[in-house]
This record gives structure tokens, C-alpha cells and sequence, in this order.
């Protein structure tokens, strides 16, 4: 991969910041596309002189898509939303990518979807992403598609968002308690989109879903959450007409939560019997318990000085 150029959009958000360094450390020259390019600007000292590239585009105007994937060796389409434009940005944004991609005659296109993802789907967002595949098969046949499972990670907005809300809560509703999480390392998400990218030949054309090694409900992943971070909560378990009803007032004690967000955890979030995942890549998942705790400490009454307080025998900590 040397000196190929990889066009990467979204490359300045969560999963974009370890997928732009695993493309860096192959020695390929990575454009970061956005609309505000500058948010990626601290990635820069990742690479070498000239390494790192920075060009302001917008995947729902093909104007600037197309300038974005020129003279690109692969494309990297990492852009999704929760918000009311997700139609907008999922599928039109999708197609557009993928169009462009194919009209400048691209090697590869690696685009970054979500297990459940499925135009028929019962969310709003599960719809969007599943029109999204399409668009892109469509467009580019051999485009590399990842479903990845809940992505976790020292900045992610999953395990800290409920690290956060156990912290300060006594008592922690919790909706849906057996839907079921395959949590799948940001690590091994941005290594599986590295070999993508850089092995066409090996996965163009195909679709992979990603998670890790630890299946765990709703209820179990906040339990997990709350011994790592030394808490004692009081989890109550909410019943569905109970949740149903937060989820259209839009707000959980807490936390936000949206009715598409509460049609979501409607189904499990697992790897579907008999898909390839990060076995395909020659990638061993990562469990949380290896690398979770070294953010998840901070959620600790004395944050990263717990484990110190804990080695001397205080056991409020």
C-alpha cells in the first residue's frame, strides 16, 4: 500500500481516527474527507511528510464527492448519523459515494454498515442503512461492506455513555434487558477496513459482519460496566410499555433515548449464524475485558487512582 491514496470519509470521527492510523502505519497517503476537514487535523503527526491529505466534501453533494475520490486508489465511506437526516446521509450519501467511486475508477470501496441493517427493517435507522447496501452494490459491485456490531473504545459513545449515567445514578432503569450486544473492538474494526482497503482482491464483493468474542445482555453489559467501575447501582429493569412510553417522550432518567433508538433494541445485536466476520481477515477479537478497563477507570470514585487505592485496601473505592 505504499503511496496508494486512500479517500476517507469521515476519517476525522470515532472509528475514522483508528482506521486513518492502521491505513497510515500500511504506508498508504490517506485524503481526509469532510465536511469540516480540520477535525481531523490531529491526526496529521500520525504520518510522514506529505502522508496525510485534507479536502472539505459533503457525501450529499456529488460536487464534492467527486473531487474528494480523484486520483484515489480506494475509498473509505465511514459517514453515518443517528439524526433526522439519516435517509439523507445513509442512503442518498451512500449512492453518491459509491457513484463517484465507480465513475473515477476506483480499486476498492470499503463502506462501514451495521448489523441490522436492512431496508425492511422496523427502525428508521436499520432502513437507511440497509437502503444504503444497496445503493452501494448497486453502484459498485465490488465494494467491501462491514457490519459491524455496538464498536467500543476509549472515545466511544456506548460503554462511557452508560459508564457516565451509572456514576451518578443510584438507581439505572434499563430497557430491554435481554436484547443481546456482540460488542466488537474499534481496533479490529479499523484493522478489518485496513485489509479491505488494501487487499481488494481478497474481499471485493463481499460482506462481512463484525463482532467480538463476548455476547452479553443488556443487563449483563451494565453489570459488567458497573464492577469495572466500582459501582453499586441499583439496576430496574424497565417493562416495554414503560419504555415504549420514555422512548416517545424521547428522554430516559439520565440519558436521552429516541423511538427509533427504542425500535432498535428490539432485536439482538449479534453476528447472524454462519456470516463471516474478523475471522476472514486473519483477526482475533479483542474482548472488552482485556482493554476496557484502562478508560472505564475513570468513572471510579478516584478515577485512575483507584487501582492504587485498591492495592492499599480501601474498599469504597
Amino acid at each position: 500500500m505504499r503511496d496508494r491514496l486512500v479517500t476517507v470519509f469521515g476519517g476525522g470521527g470515532f472509528i475514522g481516527r483508528y482506521a486513518a492510523q492502521a491505513l497510515l502505519r500500511s504506508g498508504a497517503r490517506v485524503r481526509f474527507a469532510g465536511r469540516d476537514p480540520r477535525r481531523a487535523l490531529y491526526l496529521k503527526p500520525l504520518g510522514g511528510l506529505g502522508q496525510s491529505q485534507f479536502v472539505a466534501a459533503d457525501v450529499t453533494r456529488a460536487d464534492t464527492v467527486a473531487r474528494a475520490v480523484e486520483g484515489a486508489d480506494a475509498v473509505v465511506n465511514l459517514v453515518g448519523t443517528f439524526g433526522a437526516d439519516m435517509a439523507r446521509v445513509q442512503f442518498n450519501g451512500a449512492r453518491i459515494v459509491a457513484a463517484a467511486a465507480a465513475q473515477a475508477g476506483v480499486e476498492a470501496l470499503v463502506h462501514i454498515s451495521a448489523i441490522g441493517a436492512d431496508a425492511t427493517g422496523r427502525s428508521r435507522y436499520a432502513q437507511t442503512k440497509g437502503a444504503g447496501d444497496d445503493a452501494i452494490r448497486s453502484a459498485f459491485p465490488a465494494a467491501t461492506i462491514l457490519r459491524p456490531s455496538v464498536v467500543f473504545g476509549p472515545e466511544d459513545h456506548f460503554l462511557n455513555r452508560f459508564a457516565r449515567l451509572i456514576a451518578i445514578a443510584p438507581v439505572v432503569p434499563v430497557l430491554r434487558a435481554p436484547t443481546r450486544f456482540q460488542p466488537v473492538y474499534v481496533a479490529d474494526v479499523a484493522a478489518a477496513i485496513c485489509l479491505a482497503a488494501t487487499e481488494p482482491a481478497a474481499h471485493a464483493g463481499r460482506t462481512y459482519e463484525l463482532g467480538g468474542p463476548n455476547t452479553l445482555t443488556m443487563r449483563e453489559l451494565l453489570g459488567y460496566i458497573a464492577t469495572e467501575t466500582g459501582r453499586r447501582p441499583r439496576f430496574l429493569e424497565l417493562p416495554d410499555l414503560a419504555g415504549a412510553a420514555l422512548a416517545s417522550a424521547g428522554f430516559l432518567p439520565g440519558m436521552p433515548i429516541t423511538r427509533d433508538q427504542w425500535l432498535m433494541l428490539q432485536a439482538d445485536n449479534v453476528v447472524a449464524p454462519g456470516a463471516q466476520g474478523l475471522e476472514a481477515f486473519g483477526i482475533v477479537p479483542t474482548p472488552i475485558a482485556a482493554v476496557a478497563g484502562e478508560w472505564l477507570v475513570r468513572y471510579r470514585r478516584q478515577g485512575r487512582f483507584a487501582r492504587r487505592v485498591l492495592e492499599t485496601g480501601d474498599a469504597s473505592a
